[in-house]
């Protein structure tokens, strides 16, 4: 029983990796597309953010995703394994594919999943599902209108400036931006796999109630960040090149808007996507030359993949937690 408790941590700091691997594209995209920085010293910069954002916002979103969703009574080892392998295939199929959908939400997927499979409807605390979907909601409208609102006031305000001037100065904004947009992802999406090694560690005795030890954010917090340094290009060319062509005001209003939505919610110990909130984030930046600057198409693409995320997530997880449990 350890060694498949090591086992389960050990999934737990993969799908984690995964998540930084994954989303590496939300925290640079921007600053890439803008060609403010090449990806290498961008993906540098958004590492060692990721690692401190969680030590800087607290765990209540870890909260949430440890015990918010399954009822930590009914959490045992098969179905926190089955809830990683499935939160793990979907994130490599969906990199496979260059969608940028969230793997937080793949993860939530994977624990409504395994938990019905492991235990019924009984687990679920449908409370917790409604304010995950307050976040897949709220999120991308709000990244959306807030980068929008943003952008426009900077495009009023500086009308009469000089192009030149105008993007050397949001140039070197853009990387306090990124650089805050980075912090902010660590600190929620960091936080889904505390709250799940936090539930393992409880099933085994090894903490008496629900909590996150010090050495599970040290853990999880550097998972993150090695994942985020190692990202993949397929879905940064996605974010940074497809959905629009951006300027750096842009870039800094799309990273502004969407990190303050996103640390509004991780103090609110909702579990977000951070990649729902940059997406937004970036086509409302887009629409504020004109609507036919955003490439809608792809757009549309990423919103069915926001849909199906969580379902699909669940359905996997749902299918592995039943071969698991099949072997008992």
């Amino acid at each position: 029983m350890i060694a498949l408790a090591i086992g389960a941590i050990v999934a737990a700091l993969v799908f984690d990796f995964l998540n930084g691997f994954h989303d590496a594209a939300n925290s640079i995209a921007t600053v890439v597309g803008t060609r403010i920085l090449k990806p290498l010293p961008a993906v540098g910069i958004a590492a060692f953010a990721n690692f401190v954002g969680p030590f800087l916002f607290g765990v209540a979103v870890a909260t949430t995703i440890g015990k918010g969703i399954i009822n930590p009574d009914f959490v045992t080892l098969n179905i926190i394994i089955g809830a990683l392998a499935g939160a793990i295939v979907w994130d490599i199929i969906t990199w496979i594919l260059g969608l940028p959908t969230s793997s937080s939400h793949a993860l939530v997927g994977g624990i409504l999943g395994a938990g019905l499979a492991g235990a019924g409807a009984k687990a679920v605390i449908f409370g917790g599902l409604q304010t995950v979907i307050t976040g897949i909601v709220v999120s991308p409208i709000a990244g959306l209108a807030i980068a929008f609102v943003i952008a426009l006031l900077i495009m009023k305000i500086f009308a009469k400036v000089k192009p030149h001037t105008v993007n050397t100065v949001f140039g070197r904004l853009q990387l306090v931006s990124s650089t805050y947009f980075s912090l902010t992802h660590g600190a929620n999406d960091g936080q889904k796999t505390m709250g799940v090694i936090a539930l393992i560690l409880l099933t085994q005795g090894v903490i008496d109630k629900f909590s996150i030890p010090y050495y599970v954010i040290l853990m999880a917090a550097t998972a993150m960040s090695l994942g985020t340094f190692f990202g993949g290009w397929r879905i940064v060319k996605t974010m940074a090149m497809k959905i629009t062509n951006l300027r750096p005001y842009q870039g800094f209003s799309a990273e502004t808007g969407s990190a303050t939505i996103i640390a509004i919610l991780a103090w609110a110990g909702i579990p977000a996507s951070t990649t729902h909130a940059i997406s937004g984030g970036i086509m409302g930046v887009g629409a504020v030359r004109r609507l036919s600057a955003v490439r809608w198409g792809v757009g549309k693409r990423i919103v069915w993949a926001w849909i199906i995320t969580i379902p699909a997530g669940a359905a996997v997880s749902f299918v592995i937690t039943t071969i698991i449990n099949g072997f008992k």
